[in-house]
């Protein structure tokens, strides 16, 4: 385990997420983008306003500084303000990643809440990817049902595109 594996992981979270974005979220309808769903966090822009805030929360807590408030409910399409919101904490992300050390990975720099505080740095970066990958895979599903065609996320499909 060394920082550098995770920031190749990382890029894989980046590619993934740009290609939902890119591929399915940014050619949906105002209405199918917002369209209420039964499972998980509900509409599309309600899925990604919560994989985005998660990576925004855990990182800030690594980096010691107070996470951005949420994007409020919107009566307008907001995905121009989504999109740069969710470049910010990419490369909030980014610029965490590019410091980090091998080291750093056994620090517990989380203070609170009580429960986080004795979770070393490599264990939250797995969470939040791991975090990542299970709410594209809702994504992927809720744009299923909405009769999207979409692609696999395989990690593996990312390695041979980048080998």
């Amino acid at each position: 385990m060394n920082a550098n594996a995770f920031r190749h992981f990382y890029g894989y979270h980046f590619s993934e997420n740009r290609k939902i974005w890119d591929n399915y979220v940014s050619t949906l309808s105002y209405d199918l983008f917002t369209q209420g769903a039964d499972y998980s966090h509900g509409s599309i822009r309600n899925q990604i306003l919560h994989l985005m805030d998660v990576d925004d929360a855990w990182f800030s807590e690594l980096r010691g500084v107070e996470p951005s408030e949420p994007l409020p409910p919107t009566a307008t399409d907001d995905r121009e303000i989504i999109r740069a919101r969710w470049d910010s904490i990419e490369q909030h992300i980014r610029t965490y990643l590019a410091e980090l050390q091998d080291e750093m990975l056994f620090d517990k720099p989380i203070v609170e809440p009580e429960e986080d505080k004795d979770l070393v740095v490599w264990q939250v970066l797995l969470h939040v990817a791991n975090h990542g990958t299970d709410h594209r895979a809702q994504l992927l599903r809720l744009l299923n049902d909405l009769g999207v065609k979409t692609e696999s996320q395989d990690y593996m499909f990312y390695v041979y595109d980048n080998l």
